[in-house]
């Protein structure tokens, strides 16, 4: 920097470095000290007064700040008037020296900054969160200390009186500030104040259609503070790779280079506008003085094209190479991340247990997933690469205007940028009432359209086509009408915008007039002013964005990472073997289960199914035939009793073991969307074409698919299987479950949709497959069980009865009951089977109490 210009800024300590005698020299620190002052001030009042005024909206009385609000607002008092004595008594004794008067100025607004925020906390009686700001404070104040000491230590002040004055003056106001720092550590925190501000927070926040308050409130309760949820997503952001750490410590040194090159722009456009000018004088002049081509395109000229080359615009626009590098660099570390989330999440929502598949919503549960695993990428990059570069952009420019140019044009540029980004924030905020607005009624829209299409048939039996254009014009015309209100309020928006711009660059140019009458400032300077004003503005009108993008990341952010600290209520024990057993029997020990607390589904329910033989289960729904099967496949703890299989307690081996033995054929087939061939391997992934075929063959579909489907095994079955037939269904699922050859064999009503012929053919294949396996079978009609070795009997979560079917027709229980029902509706001419698909007729209807058909120690068979 020239010694003119310090002279004119610094006074007497014009030419001394940086750093003089061990100490930061006074003017270089000062200078600096106050706008980062003013900085740290303005940022946090912006923040916290969104918080103040968030949380006065509530309706409730907070807790009073306490006493150490009240000495930290003293305290700012305090500082205040002792920065504003300084300014009094330097702009009167001491003008030679402008960066006492000008740096003093600042820290009198800095400290009033803070004061109004505490005023402001004490009056909505809401404490205010200053930390950063003290730790700032205290910072600041103790390299001014510093200073101070090592300035009076080698004698700098023009009098030993002077310089004990100045050490005294910072030892006091570091002492100040140590006292305002320690007052925040003290001060009561209360929880509710976070619950309530989150709430307020997501009521910001467009709700997804349909979800449920479980998921898009949880963060009122919330486990994580925000700065914790940017640690944990910084872990899924920064790769394990060791060439992705390389490419993302580039990327880094790239936005650094971005913001040398934000800098460098402008002083370089300076040179080259002041060079010009310099040179078109001297062509002009009389004599004229001419020079060639090189002589003026080197080096201003040349070096200016250069970095603007790869600089690419205003604030390192998308075109510039160091840009487009950094953006190509990270392209495969944030696949990475996503990558790395996704797959955490997809397996952990796997793991969980069925309790809790029973109680989600898929689709929130997807959205959840899907928003969160995205919002991890979105907020790191915005904070990365968006905000903090933008506020260094403002901080460095500000310091280097006030180094370079003038103090004035510094504050000018600091106080217009610094209250651009709270404005901008607020209005965006105010917008938002119009933008979920505007969802919902763009939602209401499309459910229109979509219910009048989907019914379209009925729209045609009625002939209400007019109706309907009607009803969805209504729908149309409330949409256009809050869009109005939207879009009025975006012009709103950058109105204020730009005149705010319009002031900063308004008030930076009649500065800059001056200076060029008076000669201090150059047409170069006027330049220099007004392209760093251009260059830092462009970032900053995204900046209402950035807001509402950081909030819904982090609402998003944190129902994923809660979502992942749920545990499953089931998992392996400590130290579960794998279940290896050549005898697959299995056993019931006295089973109780309860689904909640006090309402017990089944009560010492005990029986055995021989390795090699066929038990079924019957009962009227809701006798608890269901629930047997999720403890068999351990989808549930029984509460008291013990369930084993091949002699092992199932609680002892791991999950995967004991479900890799087991095969089922449910009630219900739900098929994946995808082709018949992948739906009967998914038993076995691995298995050939030729295994594939003789499962669908055993099954009696192989025909069906190779003739009357489209595209053969390849052929798309839909979603859930509905393309397919509700029997081709369980002839699928009977196909998987030949692919898989278990050697314990479930059937849910395996056979409701099949026809005599085809159950019985399906039958013999099971049979001549395996001759050891274990089969338990739940049925309602009980003319699909009669040939079964053993028959169980369920009637409110009991075993009442169990035998053979003719030993059980013979004790005329509830069992002979149920048969004689089914066997006349039968007769009446209803399905097979009989009753109704509800289930046959249950024991609490047969008139007689369930203690007279005892509990299973019936005459006749031995229990099984």
């Amino acid at each position: 920097m020239p010694h003119h210009e310090l002279s004119g800024w610094c006074g007497k300590h014009a030419g001394h470095g940086i750093l003089d005698a061990g100490s930061f020299d006074s003017c270089y620190l000062l200078t600096a000290v106050g706008p980062a002052l003013l900085l740290l001030a303005t940022v946090t009042l912006g923040i916290q007064g969104l918080r103040l005024h968030r949380l006065r909206a509530v309706t409730r009385t907070w807790r009073p700040p306490g006493s150490h609000t009240h000495v930290q607002a003293v305290l700012a008092g305090i500082m205040a008037g002792l920065h504003l004595a300084a300014f009094l008594i330097f702009a009167t004794q001491y003008v030679k020296v402008p960066y006492l008067i000008g740096s003093f100025a600042v820290l009198t607004v800095a400290w009033a900054v803070i004061l109004t925020l505490l005023l402001l906390s004490m009056r909505w009686r809401v404490q205010a969160r200053l930390k950063p700001l003290a730790a700032g404070v205290a910072a600041l104040y103790a390299l001014l200390a510093y200073s101070a000491g090592q300035y009076a230590w080698h004698g700098r002040g023009r009098t030993p009186f002077e310089s004990r004055s100045a050490l005294a003056v910072a030892l006091g106001t570091f002492l100040g500030a140590a006292w305002f720092a320690s007052a925040e550590t003290r001060k009561f925190v209360d929880p509710a104040e976070d619950e309530a501000l989150m709430e307020s927070l997501l009521g910001d926040v467009e709700a997804p259609v349909g979800a449920s308050t479980h998921w898009t409130l949880a963060s009122k309760n919330r486990k994580h503070s925000w700065v914790s949820l940017l640690a944990i997503a910084a872990k899924y952001m920064w790769p394990e790779d060791v060439w992705l750490q390389v490419r993302a410590s580039v990327c880094v040194l790239l936005v650094v280079a971005i913001r040398l090159l934000n800098l460098a722009v402008p002083f370089l456009y300076k040179k080259v506008v002041d060079e010009f000018a310099a040179f078109s004088a001297r062509t002009h002049a009389q004599p004229p003085t001419h020079y060639t081509f090189w002589e003026t395109f080197y080096p201003y000229v040349a070096a200016y094209i250069v970095v603007y080359f790869f600089q690419g615009g205003a604030g390192g626009g998308s075109v510039g190479i160091i840009s487009n590098l950094r953006s190509f660099l990270w392209i495969p570390i944030s696949q990475n991340s996503y990558r790395r989330a996704t797959l955490d999440i997809f397996t952990h929502v796997l793991d969980m247990d069925l309790t809790f598949h029973l109680h989600r919503k898929t689709g929130e549960l997807l959205r959840i997933m899907d928003r969160g695993t995205n919002s991890i990428q979105t907020m790191l990059s915005t904070v990365v690469f968006s905000i903090g570069p933008s506020i260094f952009d403002i901080a460095a420019a500000s310091i280097y205007i006030a180094l370079s140019l003038k103090f004035w044009i510094a504050i000018i540029v600091f106080v217009t940028l610094g209250g651009y980004i709270p404005v901008t924030i607020y209005l965006t905020m105010w917008r938002g009432k119009f933008r979920r607005e505007l969802n919902r009624l763009d939602n209401a829209v499309r459910a229109k359209a979509a219910d009048a299409l989907l019914n379209y048939e009925t729209v045609k039996y009625f002939g209400n086509e007019g109706f309907e254009r009607a009803t969805f014009a209504r729908a149309i015309d409330d949409f256009q009408v809050e869009d109005f209100r939207l879009q009025a309020s975006l012009n709103l928006v950058n109105v204020a915008q730009s005149f705010m711009i319009f002031a900063g660059l308004a008030a930076g140019l009649l500065v800059c007039t001056q200076g060029i009458a008076d000669g201090s400032l150059s047409v170069g300077d006027a330049v220099l002013f007004v392209t760093l004003m251009q260059q830092l503005y462009a970032p900053l009108n995204f900046f209402g964005t950035y807001y509402r993008v950081i909030q819904q990341s982090m609402i998003d952010m944190e129902n994923m990472f809660e979502l992942l600290a749920k545990q499953p209520s089931i998992n392996d024990s400590p130290g579960a073997t794998d279940l290896a057993v050549t005898q697959h029997d299995v056993s019931f020990k006295d089973v109780s289960f309860e689904y909640h607390a006090g309402t017990r589904v089944l009560s010492n329910v005990s029986f055995a199914i021989p390795a090699g033989k066929t038990v079924a289960l019957v009962g009227a729904t809701g006798s608890g035939k269901s629930t047997i099967l999720r403890l068999l496949f351990r989808f549930y703890d029984p509460s008291a009793g013990g369930i084993y299989v091949g002699g092992k307690d199932i609680s002892h081996v791991t999950q995967a073991s004991l479900r890799a033995v087991i095969g089922v054929v449910p009630q219900d087939t739900v098929l994946f969307n995808d082709t018949v061939r992948y739906n009967i391997a998914y038993a076995r992934p691995d298995a050939s074409q030729e295994d594939i075929e003789a499962a669908a063959s055993a099954a009696c579909i192989d025909e069906v698919i190779k003739t009357k489907f489209p595209m053969g095994y390849d052929t798309v079955v839909g979603e859930r299987g509905l393309r397919l037939s509700g029997g081709e269904k369980q002839r699928v699922a009977f196909a998987r479950a030949i692919l898989k050859n278990p050697a314990i064999l479930v059937l849910d009503e395996a056979t409701s949709s099949l026809d005599g012929l085809t159950e019985a053919r399906i039958q013999a294949s099971l049979a001549a497959q395996r001759a050891d396996r274990s089969v338990l079978i739940v049925a309602h009609r009980l003319s699909t069980v009669a040939d079964a070795d053993a028959i169980v009997v369920l009637a409110e979560g009991q075993v009442v009865e169990r035998g053979s079917h003719a030993q059980l027709l013979e004790c005329g229980g509830l069992y002979a009951r149920m048969w004689r029902r089914q066997a006349e509706a039968a007769a009446h001419g209803e399905e097979e089977g009989g009753a109704p698909r509800s289930g046959p007729v249950s024991a609490s209807t047969s008139g007689e109490p369930l203690s007279a058909l005892g509990n299973g120690a019936l005459p006749g068979p031995p229990a099984l």
